[in-house]
């Protein structure tokens, strides 16, 4: 979905919104093709605003966070990529066919495609790139889904063949995951892909040079460089759009949406495509029990996050999935807890909880719409006696307490797809997962997951994940809240923005108009 915003209409709901916080899967709005009156400048640049930086590793195959992945989607490509359309296209594979037994893809690759340090793509970095991300020497793939792989041969210097050890319906999916080099080691400083922008420089905690690349393969990038510039700072972001210091902005709420002047910008409205969650340690009392879990859930009300944070915008969710992914998503859990103050009472009661508990909700503090979302909770929470506090801390610290040292009570941040599977979202809450930060452990759960891979009947399988979701719901595995509003905010003499049904941010099209 795609809407200008107006200014009017945002003013009013500014004077409406309690809280400010940070709100797609379409492209731009009409209104974006309408030019300023203000000439282009001279160099063809913009500069990005972001929140966070990236990983310490630009490594593609060792990416963790969101945002890394969202800004380097316009440096690496797979021998499939996604489409704005929420379809897979052919990226460095020209072609493939698949074998009657549905176990071996085999790839044609392009003629003459190149990496950003000018060497050619040859069957030998497609292969290197596959093995590497389902290498479990070390315990879990880089990429699960590649335990499927039975092997990986080059067939000639063109030709790469793909062996499953059974039929999976999604692993096109994943051949998405980036090829790199096979004889380059320095991708987690200077990564080298074959993108429509190449990689020149980062400076942490400031910024991220990209410039276009030349000898791309397919349609070039018609900006010749974008500089992301990190901006933590959510009143900073609003005042460098403000001033002209960067020229396009996502993940803004209608707040500061509504201090920008409506004659400079074009502002773009889809969804953020993640399950934003306050996610619960199962393995740490008082959440380990069910009842404690279901509680909260009770004692939320996902429309008043909404509206406080986003005067009503966003998309409700009740399991891990959110509704990009039209088949698999499960409109009837968004309603499996409403509101209902008396039940949540009663089971903290019978879960031995009667004047309830205090509890901690550690929240990257440069997320501002967790933040808020965060602040909604803890009202919210007080009806049934629980005391929640917020422990705002800096991304690295969330990232390695939270999600890879798993110490924490509980946390409000989104979780994306990475690509555009349903198991993506499913797999990490199977109880061997490397990715599990939330510590679940459900045998039907993970009963179901196989039954999901075993099986090649898409229907079947789409009817597993289902009940997947249902489990995360019953058993209040998280308090789920929404797919989150996300307004981007772009100067009025640009255009070409195309949102995708995953967390990327795709500048390849991003062009300027007179």
């Amino acid at each position: 979905m795609k809407k200008r915003i107006f200014a009017a209409a945002l003013a009013a709901a500014m004077l409406c919104a309690v809280l400010s916080g940070c709100s797609g899967s379409s492209s731009s709005s009409a209104a974006a093709s309408s030019a300023s009156e203000s000439a282009a400048p001279q160099a063809n640049e913009i500069t990005v605003g972001i929140a966070q930086d990236l990983d310490e590793s630009l490594d593609p195959h060792l990416a963790v966070a969101a945002g890394t992945k969202e800004v380097m989607f316009n440096v690496f490509e797979g021998l499939m990529k996604p489409t704005s359309d929420g379809d897979l296209t052919p990226a460095i594979a020209e072609s493939y066919t698949l074998s009657d037994d549905q176990k071996t893809y085999t790839f044609t690759l392009r003629q003459g495609v190149k990496f950003h340090n000018g060497e050619t793509v040859t069957a030998d970095d497609v292969v290197y790139s596959i093995q590497r991300c389902a290498d479990a020497t070390a315990g879990e793939p880089l990429v699960p889904a590649f335990k499927a792989i039975e092997s990986v041969e080059k067939v000639d210097d063109q030709t790469v063949a793909i062996t499953l050890k059974a039929p999976d319906n999604e692993f096109l999916a994943y051949l998405t995951t980036a090829i790199l080099p096979a004889d380059y080691d320095q991708q987690d400083t200077a990564p080298v892909g074959t993108g429509p922008f190449k990689f020149i420089s980062r400076t942490a905690q400031d910024s991220i040079v990209l410039e276009k690349f030349d000898e791309y393969w397919g349609t070039p990038a018609q900006l010749d460089k974008v500089t992301f510039k990190i901006i933590e700072n959510a009143d900073s972001l609003v005042l460098s759009l403000q001033s002209g210091a960067i020229d396009l902005c996502a993940h803004l709420n209608s707040t500061q949406v509504a201090q920008l002047d409506q004659s400079q910008f074009n502002v773009l409205e889809g969804t953020m495509n993640l399950v934003q969650a306050m996610y619960l340690n199962n393995d740490v009392a008082p959440f380990d029990d069910v009842r404690v879990r279901q509680a909260l859930s009770y004692a939320v009300d996902k429309q008043q996050i909404m509206d406080m944070i986003a005067d009503g915008h966003g998309a409700a969710i009740g399991s891990s999935m959110y509704p990009a992914f039209g088949k698999y998503f499960v409109p009837e859990l968004t309603d499996y807890y409403t509101q209902n103050i008396e039940k949540a009472k009663e089971l903290l009661t019978e879960a031995g909880y009667p004047d309830g508990f205090d509890m901690t909700i550690t929240v990257p503090s440069n997320y501002q719409p967790h933040m808020d979302t965060a602040q909604v909770l803890v009202e919210q929470l007080k009806a049934i006696g629980v005391n929640a506090t917020i422990q705002p801390v800096e991304w690295a610290s969330w990232l390695s307490d939270v999600y890879t040292g798993r110490q924490y009570q509980a946390t409000v941040v989104g979780v994306d797809a990475s690509n555009m599977t349903a198991r993506a979202l499913l797999e990490r809450f199977t109880s061997t997962a490397s990715n599990n930060f939330i510590n679940y452990n459900d045998p039907e759960y993970d009963a179901l997951f196989a039954q999901a891979q075993a099986t090649a009947d898409d229907a079947e399988q789409t009817a597993l994940y289902k009940q997947m979701e249902t489990r995360l719901a019953e058993n209040a595995a998280n308090v789920y809240i929404q797919d989150l509003a996300d307004l981007v905010a772009m100067r009025s003499n640009l255009d070409g923005l195309n949102f995708y049904p995953i967390y990327v941010l795709d500048l390849s099209t991003v062009h300027y108009v007179q």
